[in-house]
């Protein structure tokens, strides 16, 4: 059975898509760009401010299932810029621990609306 996760935590989704589905015990949570969930605009236009935030909204939407990013066993993170890979390793560190979650990071053409960073992850709640 599919469930839908729906929080005001975080920013609403911009388009035909839902903050998470929930399916058995993996949640698969849909990018988190550097929205602030209260006005819905963007951080300021610097990579470590955006990866934060971005996380942050990530760390809402876990905590409105009960999980932390403890829970997370995949991430997906995807930049404008490679070379700010380094910057968003850093706050990105700040949020996981070992074990840490498998990973992927890639640089692609455009993020929605002009955002530097998208974070997806996959949670665990077993």
């Amino acid at each position: 059975m599919k469930n839908i996760v729906n929080t005001e935590m975080a920013p609403s989704a911009i388009g035909p898509y839902s903050q998470g589905v929930n399916i058995g015990d993996f949640i698969f949570f849909s990018g988190q760009i550097p929205l602030d969930p209260k006005t819905g605009e963007m951080v300021e236009n610097d990579i470590k401010v955006q990866t934060k935030q971005s996380l942050e909204n990530v760390k809402a939407l876990l905590n409105d299932q009960g999980l932390d990013f403890s829970n997370v066993v995949k991430t997906t993170v995807f930049l404008d810029n490679m070379d700010d890979f380094a910057a968003m390793n850093e706050v990105y560190s700040n949020y996981f621990v070992a074990p840490f979650p498998a990973r992927s990071a890639v640089a692609v053409d455009k993020l929605p609306k002009g955002a530097l960073v998208e974070v997806e992850v996959i949670a665990y709640k077993g």
